[in-house]
């Protein structure tokens, strides 16, 4: 083995060119599907990042049904909105940890020693969205749980927003208007940084009933059910749709849960990993023929050599081996500057776009190389076995 894989080396570094040729297809397959595939990667990682710090057991109750058939109306169902009363029914499933119903508004939050103004989002919820969301206070506190069917005034805001009025003076019990009414400040959440580009640091909590009132909205926009564990996921979802279906008399909203959007969001990332399999298929493909070519060539070129080695003794499966090893070097070298071309672009790429998402698995280079070698031992093996099956004499005489 070790006479075998010192004659494959020696043969590609005597033929440069023609080594550098063969393993060009190959390295450009391998370079492009690595780089392709550490941005998916990349992307995937974040995305389930993003969402996962809010947990998976959550599921998002809409109004409105994103399929509908049939007239609006009378003719086609109730419009009934979704209320508090019908959060209020969901906290009592077995299994369901905490409800949050939500009314969501934007509105111009005007407060500090400078009198500094900023339109942010509000979100109208309840004090449990510490353990639905995942939130947590740094000072302060949400105000007191209770009857989520009565406001207050007060209010609760994110790290961005409280630097942005306050700077770095605490903004506990201090005032701030909420589209002109006014709010005493008694917490300040914990930074969570951003959410697919989206500052959730920049808002202000305030209660539910308050934000209906403050923007006349009918309708909270979003329930959002936090269960115990992912093997609750079917038996919660049923029985919410069959509680606001009895209350509403139709199915008119729409059930969301974490895992179901990971779900699709992985049928994607799968769709795009096969296109990137697509490309690879074709670059490989190309790099095969290549190789195939240079081998079947170099077998008409060494005929005599062969001759010789079969007069010394040589078996014909020896001959067979020794060409395919070269052929397997040859998809193994250009698999290897194909990696290394394709993890200097990514590194260039995290260097050009510090925020785009680009991750490279051990798993697929060490994929990437075994691919390589087992497309140059296919390309191999028919200038193998012609170098094989050749007659001694006749090659000899080749000379």
């Amino acid at each position: 083995m070790r006479d075998l894989l010192l004659l494959s080396l020696r043969t590609l570094v005597a033929l440069k060119l023609r080594s550098l040729l063969s393993m060009g297809g190959i390295g450009i397959g391998v370079a492009s599907v690595i780089l392709l595939t550490s941005i998916g990667e990349g992307t995937r990682r974040y995305i389930l990042g993003q969402f996962s710090q809010f947990g998976t057991n959550l599921m998002a109750i809409n109004p409105g049904r994103t399929e509908t058939t049939g007239l609006p109306g009378v003719f086609g169902g109730t419009t009934r909105p979704l209320t508090i009363d019908d959060a209020e029914a969901l906290a009592r499933i077995p299994g369901v940890e905490a409800v949050v119903p939500s009314a969501i508004g934007t509105a111009a939050v005007k407060g500090g020693p400078d009198g500094r103004s900023r339109r942010v989002m509000i979100y109208g919820v309840t004090p449990a969205i510490e353990q639905a969301w995942k939130f947590r206070i740094s000072q302060g506190s949400f105000w007191p749980a209770g009857d989520p069917r009565r406001g207050g005034q007060v209010c609760v805001l994110g790290q961005g927003l409280a630097r942005e009025l306050f700077g770095t003076t605490s903004p506990l019990g201090e005032i701030v208007r909420v589209a002109g009414a006014r709010f005493r400040v008694i917490g300040l959440m914990e930074a969570k940084g951003t959410m697919l580009g989206i500052d959730i640091d920049d808002v202000a909590y305030i209660p539910v009933a308050t934000a209906l009132s403050l923007f006349n909205l009918p309708e909270l926009h979003e329930i959002n059910v936090l269960y115990a564990h992912g093997g609750l996921a079917a038996p919660v979802e049923r029985a919410v749709r069959e509680i606001l279906t009895a209350r509403h008399g139709d199915e008119d909203f729409t059930l969301t849960t974490q895992a179901a959007m990971l779900e699709v969001f992985g049928n994607v990332m799968d769709v795009v990993t096969l296109a990137v399999g697509a490309i690879a298929g074709v670059s490989l493909f190309v790099g095969a023929i290549g190789v195939l070519t240079m081998m079947w060539i170099a077998v008409g070129e060494r005929t005599a050599e062969i001759g010789l080695v079969r007069a010394f003794g040589a078996s014909r499966r020896q001959v067979r081996a020794l060409f395919l090893a070269e052929a397997g070097a040859l998809g193994l070298a250009g698999g290897a500057a194909g990696l290394s071309a394709g993890l200097a672009l990514c590194a260039l790429l995290r260097a050009a776009v510090p925020g785009l998402p680009v991750a490279t698995p051990i798993e697929f280079a060490l994929a990437a190389l075994a691919v390589s070698l087992a497309t140059g031992l296919v390309s191999g093996v028919a200038p193998a076995g012609r170098a094989a099956a050749l007659d001694p004499i006749e090659a000899l005489r080749a000379e």
